[in-house]
């Protein structure tokens, strides 16, 4: 299923990139056996052909926000506007049509419960033809973040791995493990916003450019990374098409667990190679996961091997994905899957 215009060294050049999203091409090149020029050329083409993007990303528990996995039910007629409207703002990550095209699932970020009350008790269910409206809140995330699905798809041996790897993608794991504790929320200043704010759009940003937007020197800027970086503010992760890969086929997983059982089987979800995403979350079904396999035979196969060997989980419900209208990055740098032409839009969610 491997899709024309990547081939071995993208792959893994795709994922040397989320080991370490600002490594420089000469590292990246020596351990992936090629030339500098061969690396810089690669990354050239698949960068201004869109099909990979890297992105400096803060974590929001680093900074104190909420986190809200939201599913919008919709009238058909409306889902699709609805959905360009969420993906348009900033505070809003993973929008993407679900199920029969009647629901929209997104990551909703908030400061406050302020704000969160303003977008899910008063925007959202105000939308016209908006039917329902559900939010989980993110308790703890299992595997996501600077991790990576593609760190599960052995482009890398695990030797190239380990000289790539940054270090704060172990302290991710360990994170996401349960064995540190998260830092106290940080306030940043204002340049500290600039410069997130362009990595948010190219986590590859030179530092004479970033020194432009701060105000920094360079060796402020390096130094102020290197901080970022070391204190879980800061991550790196990439923007790809997952049938680069062979993945073509992606479902969000609701599951119920035992409580007392919940640490256990996230960290077990975290594992299987088809999961890109598992967090807790509040409400009846208290374990999500974001799924992607080769075909639907191969999720079959998956839901009722490895899902079904979860001793746990008492109960499950599966929603496929249609289309991706935005991805990580705060401004809909996901690439969207191609779907219908949206309707006229039927109301707005500002």
């Amino acid at each position: 299923m491997k899709t024309d215009g990547f081939d071995e060294l993208d792959r893994s050049l795709v994922q040397a990139l989320q080991l370490d999203g600002r490594a420089p091409f000469s590292r990246i090149a020596e351990v992936l056996g090629v030339s500098d020029q061969t690396v810089a050329r690669r990354y050239t083409r698949l960068r201004g052909a869109n099909m990979i993007k890297v992105l400096g990303l803060p974590d929001p528990a680093a900074l104190g926000q909420t986190e809200w996995l939201v599913r919008v039910q919709c009238t058909p007629d409306a889902a699709v506007a609805v959905a360009e409207a969420l993906a348009r703002r900033t505070d809003t990550s993973w929008v993407s049509l679900m199920s029969g095209g009647t629901e929209i699932g997104a990551v909703c970020r908030a400061a406050s419960s302020r704000d969160s009350d303003a977008l899910l008790l008063q925007k959202l269910p105000r939308t016209p033809s908006v039917v329902g409206v559900t939010a989980h809140c993110l308790l703890h995330e299992f595997y996501g973040g600077p991790l990576g699905l593609v760190n599960k798809s052995g482009a890398l041996t695990e030797e190239q791995a380990a000289q790539l790897r940054h270090p704060s993608f172990d302290a991710a794991h360990r994170r996401a493990a349960g064995l540190s504790a998260p830092s106290a929320p940080v306030t940043l200043a204002d340049a500290d916003r600039r410069l997130l704010a362009a990595l948010a759009e190219d986590g590859r940003t030179g530092l004479a450019e970033l020194a432009a937007v701060t105000g920094w020197s360079q060796s402020t800027v390096r130094r102020r990374l290197t901080e970022l970086r070391a204190d879980g503010i800061l991550y790196f992760d990439v923007d790809y098409d997952a049938r680069h890969f062979g993945l073509g086929v992606m479902v969000s997983l609701w599951l119920s667990v035992a409580p007392s059982e919940l640490a256990a089987t996230g960290a077990a979800l975290a594992l299987h190679p088809e999961v890109a995403f598992a967090c807790a979350t509040t409400g009846p079904s208290n374990l999500f996961a974001s799924v992607l396999c080769p075909d639907v035979r191969s999720l079959y196969t998956y839901l009722t091997t490895r899902i079904a060997a979860l001793p746990a989980v008492r109960h499950m419900e599966s929603s496929p994905l249609i289309r991706r209208l935005k991805g990580a990055g705060p401004h809909g740098s996901g690439r969207p899957v191609p779907g219908p032409a949206a309707p006229a839009p039927a109301g707005r969610v500002r």
